[in-house]
């Protein structure tokens, strides 16, 4: 059985199965429209299927919410989600906003929103839930929460007020960075950009490096200079200098010299070399150790869960320095040999030494026939001394050999829709404003 009450923020990620119980995907925000004398009206799901294509799934179509799973009838039309006029996004635009209730008893923020079934197949907001206020200093302290009835509350829009960010970054604290740029790039223009603005620095930056450069230099122009650089310090040097790449030179220079001064050096390093070649595709942060490094001191190095998984694939085994560029590099030891040899084994006789490394102005199609050609996902770059410079790895690859546009999947044509259930019929044409198709 359907519940007869389901709040919002709940119901983000929730899994969506079509009656023969093959997921089709998963809930990424509900759709309303507001009416002049009524709660808002759910007219239906924003759903993101395989290939994070959102499309819209209408109330109507769906014959059961609860227990942590949503239940259609099997029909999806995979056409791409487009908001219209009048609709609006429960988690991307509601919560957040500023209330008045009606009693004169202050003003609260809406931090969840409960939708009711108030028909077969139709669904109203119900309950709003209300934070106060904080009262007390403490610094840590919340206000009060209070459940308020659609009707007994008014929205409060002040001119040129933004609305909070804060609940909806919560909503998306659990999102992969990938997930998450995509989430962004779902919301409207402004509310993206003050979304933007309230993230943390580090996952703004996560979020950034798996964006289209368009709007990377979109979000960050958004930003001013301090803020930016601090994002700017947070990205992998790579991402980084490709960003910056695309920003007028002043701008580009102005960010370089509030970044901290290891990583703008880095990037400047970068900047050197030409994008479609080794050196602007590699990576200045490799895990470097010396010859007489152990393999536990290997294991423990790769084992960091901050570190992407290409990264951890081996380690590179070089002269003093350790920090690129590096003294003399001798070669690179797999993790997967390490894990064949004892804790106590030096790195230095386990180095591979049929892998020869890249010039920085190696081509990056040479590089991406040498990684498939030996089964690799990353390959060490020196200079002409050599000396470990940087490493490439098979992610760096396929972002140079992907469309520019891949992360979108867009496609050239629109796509019918299609039944998830041998049982549905398909039905053509497009949605109307209310939400039915």
């Amino acid at each position: 059985m359907s519940a007869t009450r389901v709040f919002v923020a709940r119901l983000a990620g929730c899994s969506v199965f079509d009656p023969n119980g093959d997921r089709v995907g998963k809930v990424r925000d509900v759709l309303v429209v507001y009416r002049p004398k009524s709660s808002p009206r759910v007219v239906g799901l924003i759903v993101e299927i395989p290939g994070r294509r959102r499309v819209f799934v209408s109330i109507g179509r769906v014959t059961s919410i609860g227990a942590g799973q949503i239940i259609t009838t099997g029909l999806i039309n995979l056409r791409r989600f487009e908001q219209r006029g009048g609709e609006v996004r429960v988690i991307a635009e509601m919560l957040g906003r500023q209330v008045a209730l009606r009693d004169g008893s202050g003003q609260a923020t809406i931090e969840d929103v409960a939708i009711e079934e108030s028909g077969p197949g139709e669904w109203v907001v119900g309950e709003l839930f209300l934070r106060r206020p904080r009262t007390s200093a403490a610094p840590f302290g919340k206000g009060s929460t209070v459940l308020a009835a659609w009707d007994k509350v008014r929205e409060v829009n002040a001119p040129g007020e933004s609305q909070s960010a804060e609940q909806l970054i919560a909503t998306y604290a659990d999102l992969l960075p990938a997930d998450l740029a995509s989430t962004l790039l779902d919301l409207p223009e402004d509310r993206r950009i003050e979304v933007a603005e309230e993230l943390p620095d580090d996952r703004l930056a996560d979020a950034l490096e798996e964006m289209p450069e368009d709007e990377q230099v979109e979000i960050i122009t958004q930003l001013d200079d301090e803020r930016a650089a601090d994002v700017l310090d947070q990205m992998q040097p790579d991402d980084a200098a490709d960003l910056i790449a695309q920003l007028p030179e002043a701008r580009g220079e102005a960010l370089l010299g509030l970044m901290q001064p290891e990583e703008a050096e880095d990037v400047r390093f970068l900047l050197n070399y030409a994008p479609e070649t080794a050196g602007g595709l590699m990576t200045t942060e490799p895990i470097i150790v010396s010859a007489d490094a152990t393999v536990a001191e290997g294991l423990a190095l790769i084992r960091r869960h901050e570190l992407a998984p290409a990264l951890g694939a081996a380690v590179c085994v070089t002269l003093p320095p350790y920090e690129p560029p590096t003294g003399r590099f001798l070669g690179v030891v797999h993790f997967q040999r390490m894990l064949r040899y004892p804790p106590h084994e030096r790195l230095g006789t386990l180095i591979d030494a049929t892998l020869e490394p890249v010039a920085p102005e190696t081509s990056a199609a040479e590089v991406a026939r040498i990684l498939a050609s030996y089964n690799l996902v990353s390959l060490p770059v020196v200079d002409e001394k050599h000396r470990l410079v940087g490493v490439v790895t098979i992610d760096d690859v396929l972002d140079y050999l992907l469309p520019d546009d891949w992360r979108s999947s867009h496609d050239e044509q629109e796509p019918e829709p299609v039944s998830t259930s041998t049982a549905a019929i398909p039905i053509r044409g497009r949605r109307t404003p209310h939400g039915t198709t």
